[in-house]
C-alpha cells in the first residue's frame, strides 16, 4: 500500500483524514455535500500509515449517523471491478469496519451490504468478521452455501478451507456452519476445524528453534543462519543465551559482539546490554559506527533496551551526536532520564520536528519524554506535533503531553479530543475537558449514552456526570 496523501491540517478533509476532533465539529457546521465528499474520500482512500493500529471506523461511522450519510458511495466502492484486482485488505477494510459499526447502530442498508459482500466480494472475512459481531444466527446461517462455494471439492480446496477456519478472528459462524445438518455445509466445516487442529499439532512438534543442550557457538550459528534467510533472530538468540551461557562464556560472547558474523554481533550485544555488562557500552559506540548497517541498528536497539544508571549517563554524553546513536540516546533521557536532562529532550524533540517533520519516528519517545519531565517551555513544539501529525497515535500522546505540561489545555484541545478517533485521547479529555463549555456537557452525556463507547472512554465520563462529580 502507497502511503497516502494528507490534505493540510487546516482543511476539512485534512482535519478528516488525521481523525481529528475539530474534523466533526467542522463537518458539522460545513455544508452537508461538501462534509459528506471529504467523509466518503477519507473511508474510501484509507487516510492512515498504519491501518492496523490506528482508529478511524467508529469516529466515521459516527459522523455518518451526525450527517445522515448514506452508503451509495460505499457500495460503489466494494463492487468495484478492482475488488477482485486489488484484494489487499486494505482497499476495503475501512469501508467495511464503517459499515459494521453503522449496523451496530441500527443501519439496516450497512447490514445488508455486509452480507452481499461477504457472499460475493474479496475481502470476504473481514465483512464476515463484522457480521459476526452484529448479525444473527438467521443471517450468518444464510450465508454459508455462498462461502462454502469459495472452497471447491478437492484437496487444495480442503486445505484452504481448514486454513480459513483456524485462521478465522471471529469464530461464531464457523461453530453455527458446524452444527448445519447438511454434510455439505456442518461436515465439511466440522472436517475443516479437525484437520486445522491437526495442522496446528503437526507445527508445535516440528519446532524450528533451539534445543536444550545448545552451546553458546550454536546460538550464534542459529542465528547468523536465520540473518542469511531474512530473518532477525539476535532477540531471540540473546533469550537463548542466557539459558545457555556461562561465567566461562563471557570471553568468547565478547569477542563476538566485537567481531563475530553479523548475526553473532548483533545476539551478543542484545545479550551483553540485557546483562548490563560493563563492556557493552563500548561495544555499542565501536558497532553503531561500523560498515555494517544491520549490526549498528542492532547495537542502537540493544542500547534502548538497556536500564540502569551507567545506560543513562552514557545517553547523556551521546545525546549531542548528529547520528542515530545520538536519537537513541535522546529517547533514552526521555524514557528514563531525570529533570536535569529536560534540556538535551526539549533540543532533541525540536530538532526532530525541524529535520524530520511532525511524522518523524523518534517523536514518540521524545513526546512522552516531554509530559514525563513536565517540560512546560515544549508546549508550542507539542501544540504544533498535536495539529500536523497524521498519527493519531502521535496525537494522542501529544495530547497527554500537553495536559502535563499546557495550562490551557483543559479548555482548549481537551475539548477537542472528546471527538476524536481514538478512544485514549477521548478518554484523556474526559478527565480534563473544561465543563464551562457548553459542548462537553453535552458531548459527556452522548459517550455516556453511546453503547459502541468504549468501558474506559465512559469510566472517565462517569467520573464527570457521576452522582459524586461535579455538575456538569
Amino acid at each position: 500500500m502507497f502511503d497516502p496523501f494528507i490534505a493540510p491540517s487546516g482543511t476539512l478533509l485534512g482535519l478528516l483524514q488525521r481523525g481529528r476532533g475539530d474534523g466533526t465539529l467542522h463537518a458539522l457546521a460545513a455544508p452537508r455535500p461538501e462534509a459528506l465528499t471529504a467523509l466518503n474520500h477519507c473511508v474510501l482512500s484509507d487516510p492512515r500509515h498504519d491501518w492496523q493500529v490506528e482508529n478511524r471506523s467508529l469516529y466515521y461511522a459516527r459522523l455518518y449517523l451526525d450527517l445522515d450519510g448514506g452508503t451509495e458511495e460505499i457500495e460503489r466502492h466494494l463492487w468495484d471491478p478492482e475488488d477482485h484486482l486489488d484484494t489487499d485488505d486494505s482497499r476495503t477494510g475501512l469501508a467495511l469496519a464503517v459499515l459494521g459499526h453503522l449496523a451496530s447502530y441500527g443501519r439496516d442498508d450497512a447490514l445488508a451490504l455486509l452480507r452481499r459482500y461477504a457472499a460475493t466480494g474479496a475481502n470476504w472475512a473481514w465483512a464476515l468478521d463484522e457480521l459476526a459481531l452484529r448479525d444473527d444466527d438467521a443471517g450468518l446461517r444464510s450465508l454459508a452455501e455462498p462461502v462454502l462455494a469459495r472452497f471447491p471439492a478437492g484437496a487444495e480446496g480442503s486445505a484452504d478451507l481448514a486454513a480459513a477456519v483456524r485462521d478465522a478472528f471471529e469464530p461464531r459462524p464457523w461453530r453455527l456452519w458446524a452444527d448445519d445438518p447438511r454434510e455439505a455445509v456442518g461436515g465439511r466445516v466440522r472436517a475443516a476445524a479437525e484437520q486445522g487442529s491437526f495442522d496446528r499439532w503437526q507445527r508445535q512438534m516440528r519446532p524450528g528453534g533451539p534445543r536444550p543442550g545448545w552451546s553458546v557457538q550454536a546460538v550464534f550459528d542459529w542465528a547468523q543462519e536465520g540473518l542469511e534467510r531474512g530473518s532477525a533472530l539476535h532477540v531471540p538468540a540473546a533469550r537463548c543465551l542466557s539459558a545457555v551461557a556461562g561465567a566461562e562464556d563471557r570471553p568468547l560472547i565478547v569477542e563476538a559482539a566485537r567481531s563475530g558474523s553479523k548475526g553473532a554481533r548483533c545476539a551478543a550485544l542484545h545479550y551483553l546490554a540485557e546483562v548490563r555488562d560493563p563492556a557493552v557500552l563500548d561495544l555499542v559506540e565501536q558497532a553503531a559506527v561500523g560498515p555494517s548497517r544491520t549490526v549498528a541498528d542492532a547495537a542502537v536497539a540493544a542500547f534502548e533496551r538497556m536500564c540502569g544508571e551507567a545506560a543513562v549517563d552514557r545517553a547523556r554524553r551521546w545525546a549531542h551526536r548528529p547520528d542515530a546513536l545520538g536519537a537513541s540516546a535522546s529517547g533514552v533521557l526521555a524514557c528514563r532520564g531525570a529533570v536535569q536532562d529536560a534540556p538535551l529532550v526539549l533540543a532533541a524533540l525540536r530538532e526532530a520536528v525541524r529535520g524530520e517533520g511532525p511524522d518523524a519516528p523518534r517523536l514518540w519517545t521524545l513526546v512522552d519524554g516531554t509530559g514525563r519531565l513536565g517540560i512546560a517551555c515544549a508546549a508550542p513544539v507539542l501544540r504544533h506535533v498535536y495539529r500536523e501529525t497524521s498519527s493519531s497515535h502521535l496525537r494522542g500522546r501529544a495530547a497527554r503531553a500537553l495536559a502535563a505540561t499546557d495550562p490551557s489545555f483543559a479548555s482548549g484541545f481537551a475539548v477537542e479530543c472528546l471527538w476524536d478517533c481514538e478512544e485514549t485521547t477521548r478518554e484523556l479529555a474526559a478527565h480534563h475537558a473544561e465543563t464551562g463549555d457548553i459542548r462537553v456537557a453535552e458531548r459527556l452525556r452522548r459517550l455516556a449514552a453511546d453503547p459502541a463507547e468504549e468501558a474506559e472512554v465512559q469510566t472517565a465520563v462517569r467520573s464527570r456526570i457521576g452522582p459524586d462529580a461535579p455538575a456538569v
